[in-house]
């Protein structure tokens, strides 16, 4: 019989998250799993992406709980004040006051958690996949009826908004809880030492013969530019780095090196990126491509790949850059050394604008042409597959 698992997930956007679950679900082997994806929202550029074998919900009353979460606890009561809801306005101004004396929103996710319809099935295992998202976790935990529930951390919590206060109350209650990166498991168990025993790690799964496939599919770069392309691939926004990229291109360009920076991907930062484009005068030098969910062209056909992060936990894009003899920079962010073990697999710097400058500049004159790293040997994951299997057993 198969094994019923569940999924939770904030939405399907082009992502790294996103991109690691289709990975997950893909070694997977179908005779073996029923799989499930339950959305808070369902929309984003990798919905198309999920297999027809894979079914998919959305939290029915999530929008209208949404803001209560999201917007500023004033504002709310203020609203729910002139909307003479009396009786919410009590309950509100307790779950708040209740949530920030102890820094865990626990209160408020219980209360909200009445307004929403959900009739679990029973699973074989839950997955608080979009970790660490406390609503998620709070969820899988209160209203999903599991045999298993696992959480997964896929960031450096240390570099992001992560409530330690909730997590030492709550994940505790999970079987498991799974880092995607050895050092960001070190970070969560220096943070919360009593959660030591449940931390595991799992690697991002990437599918190389699928990866290398579909490389070879489309015409990635179209512009006829014949000098050094460099490629960054990831959401724009601060914690990927893109303002350092464009710094360090505008130090190239003065440097008199024919070089092109591209960046894939879409995000909040778009804006405020364009406008640091414009203020180094780099209109034709830094190409805004957008999102593009076959990036594998673009990542055959540069002369240099760089992953300029402030932080990750394990990055997809770094290790399906790695798969093609191209040359590799990255950051020193979390996990980035468990990807790139020596030189001939890539260079890590710290994240500064120095020594990503120089880093670039040796290689675009040192004949980069003919001295790229040697192409990367990695299998089809067999042993993290068989973890999968262990893992949903």
């Amino acid at each position: 019989m198969k094994k019923k698992v569940l999924f939770m997930v904030i939405n399907m956007n082009i992502g790294g998250t996103e991109k690691a679950l289709l990975n997950l679900i893909d070694a997977m082997p179908e005779d073996r799993y029923d799989i499930t994806i339950l959305m808070l929202e369902e929309y984003g550029g990798f919905l198309e992406f999920i297999p027809k074998r894979v079914k998919v919900i959305q939290l029915s009353g999530y929008e209208s709980i949404k803001s209560l979460m999201n917007n500023p606890p004033k504002q709310i009561l203020i609203r729910t004040l002139i909307n003479k809801r009396i009786n919410e306005l009590f309950q509100l101004s307790w779950c708040y006051f209740i949530s920030a004396m102890k820094k865990d929103r626990s209160s408020l996710f219980k209360y909200l958690m009445e307004k929403i319809s959900f009739h679990s099935d029973d699973y074989d295992a839950a997955i608080a996949y979009a970790g660490p998202m406390d609503f998620i976790s709070y969820f899988i935990l209160r209203k999903v009826s599991a045999k298993k529930k696992f959480q997964w951390i896929h960031f450096d919590v240390t570099k992001i908004g992560f409530n330690q206060n909730f997590a030492f109350n709550n994940y505790p209650e999970f079987d498991s809880i799974y880092t995607v990166s050895s050092e960001a498991k070190n970070k969560l168990v220096s943070i919360i030492p009593s959660l030591t025993n449940k931390v595991k790690v799992f690697h991002n799964l990437v599918p190389t013969k699928k990866v290398l496939d579909e490389a070879r599919i489309g015409e990635g770069f179209t512009d006829e530019f014949y000098g050094i392309r460099i490629l960054t691939v990831g959401r724009l926004s601060k914690e990927k780095g893109q303002d350092l990229a464009i710094r360090v291109m505008a130090n190239l360009k003065k440097s008199g090196l024919n070089v092109r920076w591209y960046l894939i991907g879409e995000g909040s930062s778009r804006r405020e990126y364009e406008k640091l484009i414009n203020n180094y005068n780099l209109t034709q030098d830094v190409i805004l491509l957008g999102s593009k969910s076959n990036p594998y062209p673009f990542m055959r056909q540069c002369d240099i790949y760089v992953q300029p992060s402030r932080h990750e936990g394990y990055c997809i894009t770094l290790a399906e850059a790695l798969l093609f003899k191209t040359n590799v920079i990255a950051t020193n962010f979390v996990g980035a050394m468990e990807q790139i073990q020596s030189k001939q697999r890539g260079i890590v710097i710290n994240f500064e604008e120095s020594e990503l400058y120089n880093a670039l500049k040796q290689l675009i004159l040192h004949d980069h042409s003919e001295k790229k790293l040697s192409t990367i040997n990695v299998g089809e994951n067999r042993e993290e597959i068989q973890k999968v299997i262990e893992v949903f057993i």
